[in-house]
């Protein structure tokens, strides 16, 4: 009498024939939960009896938070997972949540574009910030606040001028461009004063990028301090050297 096994070998031709592949499987909703929950889920979806539906939900949402250890700090973490498990479930399932039940209508929702600011400033090395400036000093009224003002946009703008375009730079241009910039409402083209020396905003320039310069230097040989070359153990050996 022929013994039967308690397990039987499967045949090898209908494991590859039963095979799943990805191109064949429907898409994951959330991909972060992987296919067995997505599985879990469709298998508590089909339950017909409300009672064991509601367990089994109940069930995979004690899953969803074990997966997510990380986030049971943060507020309305398991209002968080009923929604995801009705999202997962395509809203489908039919089950009694703690929370409002979200809408397919409410997730499909987009808030309106933020017009981001287009500007286009007519010398690009200034910045916007420049142009920002020049416009608060038009607003004032005519004074010594106000000439104040406008030596300093004037002075910051030789600045600008030199750090981007190493050339030099003559007062007169840098006139000119704030005087184009206002639209001709600043007007120093002739005002007999003169803004910063040349030299002293290019030994300026110097010192800030020679300590970015040193910083980098000092980071590189500290990595070196900590990562020492390995001694491979091999030492010149002196006694073989002949006399003189």
């Amino acid at each position: 009498m022929k013994h039967e096994g308690k397990y039987q070998r499967e045949n090898p031709h209908e494991v590859v024939f039963n095979l799943e592949y990805n191109a064949e499987r429907s898409p994951l909703i959330i991909p972060e939960y992987g296919r067995h929950l997505q599985k879990l889920i469709d298998q508590a979806t089909a339950i017909a009896d409300r009672e064991e539906r509601n367990k089994a939900a109940k069930y995979i949402i004690q899953v969803m938070g074990s997966l997510n250890p990380h986030l049971r700090d943060v507020p309305d973490f398991q209002h968080k997972l009923w929604d995801q498990l009705f999202i997962m479930s395509d809203f489908k399932i039919d089950v009694d949540s703690p929370y409002p039940i979200p809408s397919r209508e409410v997730l499909q929702l987009r808030p309106d574009p933020l017009k981001y600011p287009q500007r286009f400033p007519q010398y690009r090395f200034y910045g916007n910030n420049i142009q920002t400036m020049i416009n608060v000093a038009i607003g004032w009224e005519d004074g010594e606040m106000k000439e104040a003002l406008t030596k300093v946009i004037a002075n910051h703008m030789k600045k600008m001028f030199l750090s981007w375009n190493k050339d030099t730079v003559t007062d007169e241009v840098i006139f000119e461009h704030l005087y184009e910039m206002s639209n001709g409402k600043l007007n120093l083209m002739e005002s007999s004063e003169e803004l910063l020396n040349m030299n002293e905003i290019m030994r300026t320039n110097n010192k800030i990028s020679n300590k970015s310069m040193y910083a980098q230097q000092q980071n590189k040989t500290q990595q070196k301090s900590n990562n020492p070359k390995k001694n491979n153990g091999f030492k010149k050996n002196n006694n073989n050297r002949k006399p003189n």
